[in-house]
């Protein structure tokens, strides 16, 4: 594990977005709430926050950190038949919350793949990627 012990502690942010291709059939069913499973974007979003806190028990060498904020943003994109995942995670502390961001992103699409695969085994799950970080040493960063 990396030595952060010397790092300064500041607000640490990071921003990341994937996407779920899916059959429009399998979009409707999850925008009219239709599931048998139940509201999907809302098991995903809680299975997303849920998995940013959880991200140091599954990924080695990775620093457990107190996550102060963690927002999952789910929204359904009718003309391309996906899902997209946007997610923001904070944390004060000594070393950044990209994993975090990251992990919880992909949790969230693959639990949207759990529920609907009964009904779509195609879907596609698709760039998961960091979009934005701030805080510490290396200060912003934004992808172009």
């Amino acid at each position: 594990m990396v030595d952060v012990g010397d790092k300064a502690i500041t607000q640490r942010t990071a921003i990341t977005e994937g996407y779920i291709e899916m059959r429009p059939e399998t979009l409707k069913l999850i925008i009219e709430g239709g599931h048998k499973k139940g509201d999907v974007l809302t098991i995903a979003r809680i299975a997303g926050i849920m998995a940013s806190k959880k991200t140091a028990d599954l990924i080695p060498l990775c620093h457990p950190l107190p996550i102060t904020h963690v927002e999952i943003s789910l929204t359904a994109e009718i003309d391309n038949n996906r899902v997209r995942c946007q997610t923001t995670v904070k944390t004060n502390g000594q070393t950044g919350v990209e994993m975090e961001a990251l992990n919880a992103t992909q949790i969230a699409l693959l639990t949207i793949y759990d529920m609907c695969k009964a009904v779509d085994r195609g879907m596609v799950i698709q760039s998961v990627q960091l979009l934005e970080k701030d805080g510490g040493k290396s200060g912003h960063w934004q992808r172009q």
